[in-house]
């Protein structure tokens, strides 16, 4: 299969990454890479919104002290009792913290009308798998268990994230099901990780050119399951769990020029195939990582109107 076309947005942002110079993130250290990620947040975000009410937050975590952020969208009530998003960041489990997904987590906040509850898991190699698991099921955990102070509806509870936030958002929506973890109404899975086989059709397409090639994928994946074995756990690779009947509707947005494309497509198709509910959103023109460049990427924000309003929908159904 060929390359489709890129959307003119996409190819000015690379056209920008090459001006810049930047090396790829795989020939960084895990720390060298961390302060590239962040330096990119003031390029490629646009201006976050406001929102009712940010908080941050520390619980007790699986390693330690856990950092949350707790947003409540423009328009709600202090009194009010609403809907709640679990969010998880993307960075291939190495990289990212709190601020580089606030602009996404406000957005939605507003969008959709709710609480967002965002997770500073712990990073990979210095803590590798299940670490980020363990950290986003306590994250759920006492979501559920403090819903009441927190103002948050236990019965509407969604999780949702990028790439290996995705990841983490489906294993939760496993583990829901399975009653290992809260059961949460919908997820939200944007280009999403779901199998570190790494073989798909798309690792071979995409191997240079973009952010995220089939080697940056090999350098994450190397720092946060090294143990090749550990790849085929369906906590690391959800495509491989036995049964993916009874987890929640599911968002799933897949770009074409992204390693990931064909992993997540098959994984739509098959929730949808044994019987979940499933809005499957692709973008052939565009590239992994929009929903964090909406200063250059315009379709960024219509796609973030449509996982929102998917997340309402959710709500609204529980």
């Amino acid at each position: 299969m060929g390359k489709a076309a890129l959307h003119p947005d996409a190819t000015g942002l690379l056209e920008m990454v090459k001006v810049a110079g930047r090396p790829p993130f795989e020939k960084l250290s895990p720390t060298e890479a961390r302060q590239a990620y962040s330096m990119m947040r003031a390029v490629l975000q646009p201006p976050p919104d406001d929102v009712a009410e940010v908080r941050d937050l520390s619980i007790p975590g699986p390693g330690g002290p856990l950092a949350l952020r707790l947003y409540r969208g423009a328009g709600t009530s202090e009194a009010d009792t609403l809907p709640a998003l679990l969010f998880l960041h993307g960075g291939g489990w190495v990289l990212g913290d709190l601020d580089g997904h606030d602009g996404i987590c406000r957005r939605l906040a507003n969008l959709a009308a709710c609480r967002v509850v965002a997770v500073d898991y712990r990073l990979a190699p210095e803590h590798r798998f299940p670490a980020a698991i363990d950290d986003a099921a306590a994250a759920l955990a006492w979501m559920a268990a403090n819903a009441a102070a927190l103002g948050i509806d236990p019965t509407r509870l969604a999780v949702g994230g990028d790439s290996a936030g995705g990841n983490l958002a489906a294993v939760l929506a496993i583990m829901g099901r399975d009653g290992t973890a809260p059961g949460s109404v919908c997820q939200l899975l944007l280009y999403p990780v779901v199998d570190l086989a790494m073989d798909s059709g798309s690792y071979a397409r995409i191997t240079e050119g973009v952010p995220l090639t089939a080697a940056t994928m090999q350098y994450f994946a190397d720092h946060y399951a090294p143990d090749t074995a550990q790849r085929i756990d369906w906590r690391a690779s959800p495509l491989r769990a036995e049964r993916l009947a009874g987890t929640p509707p599911a968002f799933v947005l897949t770009v074409g020029h992204d390693p990931l494309a064909d992993e997540g497509r098959a994984y739509a198709e098959r929730l949808e195939a044994e019987g979940v509910r499933v809005t499957a959103l692709h973008l052939t023109d565009q590239i992994h990582g929009i929903l964090t460049m909406g200063r250059v990427i315009a379709a960024a924000d219509p796609v973030l109107h449509y996982a929102a309003a998917t997340l309402r929908d959710a709500w609204r159904l529980a």
